[in-house]
């Protein structure tokens, strides 16, 4: 089969299309064949080398397919079923093996495409904002990175649950996406703190949900009102420096959290809880996805380079 691998960690030149053989399911695994992959900012801190993993590996935690063999001891699942999985290495590749448990039973009207494009985003969108700060009716919420993939579902939930969004884009195309997806009000990035204020009436905002990382850190902290919380699910822009936690309380008695899905999606049953509402709400129509741009599975470099550059919207997805 053919797949991307990453054998020396660094920029994208890493990542090193390669024909290899074809994997078997062990024990309690599928084999599926791939429709599509999630492209994620999480493949790039593991082909960086910032989230180490043992080398070689295949790239990519999310995807879609048919599942092509079942591994000894699999029960409820068929030859031929649709699935999605995210959280399990090895999606940049014409087929992968997936622990039978990770796998997420497809509804119909959901096609691989939309699921490769919604899982992983979709349920830390969801993660965000029923969980981490679960979003009341009438709350103000500022949303970084508004029209990147997280963003614009992100977005979306909010305003299922009632909130009000003010979202920060980049560029003016960045912002008529905001808005399609719900936005109330879009700012920019510079000054935003003090555009939060002046649209809170001087209060600020109850969350701030920030993929962004260090450099929005310090702003999304003076957006909050007394008591807000800052969610930090992301570094897109690099790591945040150490700092002093006497600045929550200076600040108003501040929260300052660092989730990740993995502890969102423990088990099987917050697993398919969570991706019920999201599959539910884009078979519905209530929950729009964005596919941002498609991609040979051989041009993951180039994914990679655009995602980085900021210069894509929504979802990225590789095409074996």
């Amino acid at each position: 089969m053919h797949a991307i691998v990453v054998a020396d960690p660094g920029d994208s030149s890493a990542l090193v299309p390669t024909e290899m053989p074809d994997p078997e399911p062990g024990p309690g695994e599928v084999l599926v064949d791939v429709a599509a992959s999630g492209v994620n900012f999480i493949d790039v801190y593991h082909r960086e080398g910032r989230y180490p993993l043992p080398t070689p590996f295949v790239p990519g935690s999310e995807g879609a397919g048919t599942v092509a063999a079942l591994g000894p001891g699999v029960a409820g699942i068929a030859v031929g079923d649709r699935v999605g999985w995210q959280g399990v290495l090895g999606g940049y590749a014409q087929k992968a093996v997936i622990p039978a448990d990770r796998a997420i039973p497809l509804p119909e009207g959901i096609d691989p495409e939309q699921a490769a494009a919604v899982l992983l985003q979709g349920l830390t969108a969801h993660y965000l904002a029923t969980s981490t700060y679960a979003v009341q009716p009438g709350d103000d919420v500022l949303v970084h990175a508004a029209a990147g993939g997280v963003g614009l579902l992100l977005t979306q939930i909010v305003k299922l649950r009632g909130g009000r969004v003010i979202a920060t884009v980049s560029t003016a195309e960045k912002e008529k996406l905001a808005r399609d997806a719900g936005a109330d009000e879009v700012i920019r990035y510079e000054g935003f703190a003090e555009a939060v204020r002046a649209l809170t009436g001087g209060q600020g905002v109850h969350v701030v949900y920030d993929g962004v990382g260090a450099a929005t850190f310090d702003d999304s902290l003076a957006s909050l009102r007394p008591r807000g919380v800052l969610a930090l699910y992301g570094a897109a822009s690099g790591p945040v420096p150490p700092f002093d936690p006497q600045r929550l309380n200076s600040g108003g008695s501040l929260y300052l959290t660092r989730p990740t899905l993995a502890h969102y999606a423990a088990t099987r049953e917050e697993l398919l809880a969570r991706t019920g509402d999201v599959l539910g709400w884009v078979a519905s129509g209530e929950l729009k996805v964005h596919i941002g741009g498609r991609y040979p599975l051989a041009d993951a470099k180039r994914a990679h380079d655009d995602l980085q550059g900021r210069r894509t919207t929504g979802k990225l997805l590789l095409i074996p």
